[in-house]
Formats: C-alpha cells, structure tokens, sequence
C-alpha cells in the first residue's frame, strides 16, 4: 500500500532530505515528485520554498476476521416452563441428578506473527549466493584495474577488495567486495561514481584505444537502475491521467538516460531534460502524437 507525504525546503534537495528525516527512510526507499520549484522573489517579495511529493510503501495492514458466535449465543432462549407442565416427581424412582459438563480448558492464546515486508519475503525466498572470482593474470589490464583501486581504497581506509573481470560490450566490470560498503557507494551513488570516474581516467591516461570501466557495490547499481525504471512508468502513468509535465528531481546523466530508455516507446509522453549540473533534472510531458527525448 503507497503513502506519501509533502515536504518544502529552501531548494529541492533540502526539501527532500526533510521528508527523509521525517520517514526515517533512505533515499532509494521511495520515489519523489517535484511540485513546485524554489522562487527567490525580488528582494524577498514573493520567495517560495520548494515543495516535493514523497511517496512510500508500507505493508497492508493484516485484516482479521471477527469473533464467532458460540452455540451458546445462536440458540433461542427457552421459555420458562410454567407451573402447569411440572411433572410429579416419582417417590419410588426419583430421577438421577443430571452430570455436571465437564468445563473446558482454557487454550492459551495465539501469538501474532508479525507481519512481514514483501522485501523481507523475497530475501528469504532469494537466499544470498557468494559469487566466485578467479584471481586476475600477472601483467593483464584487469590486475591493472584492480591494483589502482585498491590503492585509492586504501586511501579512503576502506578494507574492500576489487575484483575485475571483462563484461558485456568490452566493458570491464569490477565489483568491490567487503563490509560496510555503504560510505563507498555514498549518497545515490556520489562515491561510487567518483571511483569509477577516477579509474577511468588512470587507467585510460596513457591508452590510444579507450577502454570503459564501470565499478559496482552490492549490485547497487542494479538496484538503482530496476528503482529508476519503476519511477519512469509510475510518473508516466500520472502523467497521462492529469495531463500535465512532471519535473523529476535532478540525476546524473546515466540516471537521466535510464528515464529516457524507458519511456522512449511509450505513447503517450515526451521526456527532456532541463537546467545545468548538478542540478540537471528530466521533465515528463503529456503528448498524444509521439516520443521526443533529448538530453
């Protein structure tokens, strides 16, 4: 079940960290609209705060059925017996006290189990699988990777270990592996996008031919790209229902093309992109004649 609620700050970013703290939740937990962009006004006449729109999931709350009526409770009283219809007792056979029922015992009470998150359910159903890697070969451009990256880790303090290997479309994947790797991913990613950069560019440095890096941590960027695609169609949808333009908060450039990608078929929105880095944000329009994205 969706909830949202409504936050303003001074700029966008502010506005949605209120409504984090508010939440007690992360960012990737939830999904952001834009509804009113910050105004400075002149010389303070007419300044507005920026609004935005957060929306969570909670779980559905676990309906339970009502309490059913005993036999007791569903049987018509009986009419008291008059006087009239009182039998005689029988001196010779006097009749045989009735036995007493036998009182039933108590059963202890069940304890409620706690109702899980569909996160949690799919954790249990999914468990954890350790990947293996093979150990890079002496003078290869993967153990190059991956002695710069241990370097810079190193720096950072971090104790996580690089582990390259060659991926898809030439690209080489590297995967950090350790614990607490959530100072190194950053917030939406910020860090992790840093050491990617800065691979990239050491690595490239002194090479005719350009060779493309992408560097991950606990498969967040799986997580963030499958996050952003569900956002691209959930704002679609509202688009074409109240049709009218949503502005997204702001996103790098490979997080503005995963909205792009996703709703370049669809029939019914336009996305563009608008503003200056780092605050370069993607608007989703209503069109009925087509699809035109430009970034």
């Amino acid at each position: 079940m969706e909830k949202f609620i409504t936050a303003t700050g001074k700029t966008i970013d502010l506005a949605i960290e209120a409504a984090l703290r508010e939440l007690k939740m992360d960012r990737d937990s939830v999904s952001v609209e834009v509804l009113e962009n910050p105004r400075s006004g002149f010389l303070g006449i007419g300044a507005a705060p920026a609004k935005v729109k957060v929306t969570y999931e909670v779980p559905d709350e676990e309906v339970r059925p009502a309490p059913a009526l005993s036999s007791a409770s569903r049987s018509k009283p009986k009419k008291a017996e008059s006087r009239m219809d009182v039998k005689p007792l029988n001196p010779i056979n006097p009749p045989k006290p009735k036995a007493e029922p036998k009182a039933e015992t108590a059963r202890p009470a069940e304890k409620a189990r706690p109702v899980e998150k569909p996160q949690e359910k799919r954790e249990k159903r999914q468990p954890k699988v350790q990947k293996t890697y093979e150990p890079a070969a002496p003078g290869s451009k993967e153990e190059r990777i991956e002695t710069f990256i241990k370097g810079l880790l190193e720096h950072m303090g971090s104790d996580a270990v690089p582990h390259a290997y060659l991926g898809e479309n030439d690209t080489y994947q590297v995967d950090l592996v350790g614990d607490d790797l959530g100072f190194l991913i950053g917030r939406r990613g910020e860090t992790l996008d840093a050491i990617q950069h800065l691979t990239n560019y050491a690595i490239n440095r002194d090479s005719s031919k350009r060779t493309r890096i992408n560097v991950d941590a606990e498969n967040y960027r799986r997580k963030r790209e499958e996050s952003l695609r569900r956002l691209a169609i959930k704002v679609a949808g509202k688009v074409v229902k109240y049709r009218r333009s949503i502005t997204l908060e702001p996103m790098n450039a490979y997080e503005r093309h995963v909205i792009h990608a996703t709703l370049q078929d669809h029939p019914d929105v336009t996305t563009h992109s608008t503003g200056t880095e780092p605050g370069r944000r993607v608007v989703v329009s209503y069109s009925k004649y087509g699809q035109d994205t430009e970034d």
